[in-house]
């Protein structure tokens, strides 16, 4: 059960905090409304609006005032490309402290041998990985060959031969409809485009992985790069078992957990389901369940640390100083105690919600969940994913559409909405909050209607919502989200 204690003092920092906080945030808009006021007006406005709303967008989640207070300093106005110590800008001994600050606190937190900080995003960092993973793999190696010691040293007609090499790598990782993400080798990413890819997928009648079909496509297609990992995949992962297909086939495994990072912080999940002790590289967002800054992270085992290090100039430019030293301080609250309770409240919550739906007769991908999302199948009701996210959203329900397995409808209207705990979780709901939640969905997908095209067809976008849902759903949002409120005390005036 959610300790909601625990979580109003996390948003808040406290009665004393909360003032202060207030203090700042109205200092700080006035200074920004002299300006341009029509930006201080939206920043007030989406505050209201996080705060009257059932945030259920699972790669979404409230950071504290001292991680957002963080990133609106002069840090911002700091260029300092290059590596701690070592920059190609003069002036940068602060950034240093910080950037090995945040480095220090993700080490020590994952239990990883070496930690990047600067990556922007996820994306990011996944980018660095990637790169890392053939300069790694590849670019050595054919310096070696090619009689050249660094890249420097490389003729225009050598340079052909190691962008071939660069080229030709194979890429093995979940599709995107099975609950991979973009960036593990969708064509229309630069993943897809980086690679000779091919995807694997779930089992059709389970939707659960099935290790052993991973294994023979990995067998018949020897990956260099193999990617665990996902962003709508209600399921865990055995990230052993992930090791020992990408070991069998000499591939590199990369594990990208931007989703469940907070789960692996937070030691729910460990052992065989902890990816930081299998994978080579892994990669994550501070954001999510870690519930920090707009950012990425790169974790590597020793032999990976030199290449990721040159993520910088190699794929990124100069390092968003404030948002490392807001890094340092959200992975600083990730090591507290409290953390860890946070964490298995996020997926005991998920197993409400998912038993909200199931005992509500509505379809979850998988029958369920065991870490954070939970997936539900909507065309039981008759809609698409793009018509059930925006009936949702006239009733102040906020999530996302998402694909499910095979899914008829593609990736632009899908078939399915994805839901997730971490948000609501940190304002404090627990159980009996997220059954509530569940029978607020159903009820509102259930008095929805499809709508027509011009020509008389079934649409896939446009609906009905039956009258009066959606300011019932509100009303009984409002009475919970009033018992866990979103920043108590930070008031603005």
């Amino acid at each position: 059960m959610t300790d909601a204690t625990t979580a109003s003092s996390y948003v808040s920092g406290g009665e004393s905090l909360a003032a202060q906080a207030s203090t700042a945030y109205n200092a700080a808009l006035e200074v920004i409304a002299s300006v341009e006021p029509r930006v201080a007006e939206a920043t007030r406005a989406e505050l209201a609006d996080q705060r009257s709303s059932l945030k259920l967008i699972a790669s979404e989640n409230y950071a504290s005032p001292a991680v957002l207070l963080t990133m609106g300093t002069w840090f911002s106005d700091k260029y300092a490309e290059g590596t701690v110590g070592h920059r190609f800008y003069a002036g940068c001994q602060n950034v240093d402290t910080v950037e090995a600050l945040a480095a220090e606190h993700a080490r020590e937190l994952f239990g990883a041998p070496y930690a990047y900080a600067q990556p922007h995003s996820g994306i990011d960092a996944n980018l660095v990985a990637f790169w890392s993973i053939l300069a790694h793999r590849i670019e050595s190696p054919a310096l070696e060959k090619l009689g050249a010691k660094n890249v420097s040293e490389l003729s225009e007609t050598d340079w052909e031969t190691l962008r071939h090499e660069f080229g030709n790598q194979r890429m093995l990782g979940m599709s995107l409809d099975a609950g991979g993400h973009l960036t593990h080798g969708f064509r229309p990413n630069i993943s897809g485009k980086m690679f000779h890819q091919r995807s694997y997928g779930t089992d059709p009648s389970t939707g659960l992985l099935d290790y052993d079909r991973v294994a023979e496509a990995a067998r018949e297609f020897k990956p260099l790069v193999l990617i665990a990992g996902y962003s709508a995949y209600p399921r865990r992962v055995n990230f052993a078992k992930m090791r020992e297909i990408a070991d069998e086939v000499g591939a590199t495994l990369m594990v990208d957990m931007a989703h469940f990072a907070g789960l692996v912080a937070g030691r729910v999940f460990t052992g065989d389901e902890d990816p930081v002790p299998h994978a080579h590289i892994t990669t994550t967002t501070t954001h999510k369940s870690l519930r920090g800054p707009r950012g990425g992270l790169v974790l590597a085992q020793e032999e990976y640390a030199s290449s990721v290090d040159r993520g910088c100039p190699m794929v990124l430019g100069g390092p968003l100083s404030h948002v490392m030293a807001a890094k340092a301080v959200a992975l600083a609250e990730a090591r507290q105690p409290s953390f860890a309770t946070y964490a298995q409240n996020i997926a005991d919550n998920a197993k409400s919600l998912a038993e909200g739906f199931l005992k509500r007769d509505a379809k979850l991908v998988t029958g369920g969940t065991d870490n954070h999302i939970v997936l539900l199948d909507v065309s039981g009701f008759g809609l698409t994913g793009r018509q059930a996210e925006s009936a949702l959203l006239d009733a102040g329900v906020v999530t996302n559409r998402n694909s499910v397995p095979a899914d008829p409808n593609g990736a632009w209207y899908t078939s399915g909405i994805r839901f997730g705990t971490p948000a609501l979780t940190s304002r404090g709901f627990g159980h009996d909050e997220f059954d509530r939640v569940a029978e607020l969905v159903v009820d509102v997908l259930s008095n929805t209607t499809p709508g027509t095209t011009k020509a008389g067809g079934p649409s896939k976008a446009s609906y009905t919502l039956a009258d009066g849902i959606a300011d019932r759903t509100k009303a009984a949002s409002a009475e919970m989200l009033e018992k866990y409120p979103l920043y108590p005390g930070l008031d603005l005036l």
